[in-house]
């Protein structure tokens, strides 16, 4: 994964009129914390934070008062009606060091014939790995897979160096029968 660099600023003022003043300059208030650091408050441009987290997990690189971090992204505040970015949490990172980080799953393949459905127990996985070497995602196979059929988090094909968190018994992919709709013969939906 590539590293992105942002231009940050440290921020000295604090609270909802000084956040405003913030985000009119289309820029985003945020704190990188981690490794028993104080936290530090800075500023971040909010076009370039915006598509530097459209890849999950990004890995981005900090100058912040002349010293160099390397960060990732543990918490982003949207506005819930225009979406964009209000605050973001940086967690603080080093080389070599391993950190757990949220992978989406995307599957692969056709289930057998029939009326059945794939049903997303879980979306993501939780894995630890270096934090230069996350992850984007993993691929799960369901080729032929039929009803009653599931696929559990320790059958998952992790990538070289990632450790799989989640519990590995749990469920993360599931094969079901449709439901069909019920008719008007069945006498549901008559008056009475």
């Amino acid at each position: 994964m590539a590293e992105i660099k942002l231009a940050t600023e440290a921020r000295t003022e604090f609270g909802k009129g000084a956040a405003r003043r913030i985000r009119r300059a289309n820029q985003v208030p945020g704190v990188v914390y981690g490794h028993g650091a104080e936290p530090v408050h800075i500023t971040l441009p909010g076009h370039d934070l915006l598509l530097a987290l459209r890849t999950a997990n990004v890995l981005i690189g900090l100058e912040i008062d002349g010293k160099d971090a390397l960060v990732i992204p543990k918490g982003v505040q949207r506005n819930p009606l225009r979406g964009d970015i209000e605050h973001v949490d940086l967690l603080t990172v080093k080389r070599g060091e391993k950190v757990d980080v949220e992978i989406a799953v995307h599957v692969e393949g056709a289930l057998a014939p029939g009326s059945n459905l794939l049903e997303y127990v879980m979306n993501t996985l939780r894995v630890q790995a270096e934090a230069t070497n996350i992850p984007e995602s993993v691929t799960v196979s369901v080729q032929g897979m039929d009803a009653g059929q599931s696929v559990f988090a320790k059958d998952i094909p992790l990538p070289t160096g990632s450790v799989l968190v989640d519990d590995p018994e749990a469920v993360v992919l599931s094969v079901v029968t449709a439901q069909a709709e019920p008719s008007d013969e069945d006498g549901v939906g008559e008056e009475a």
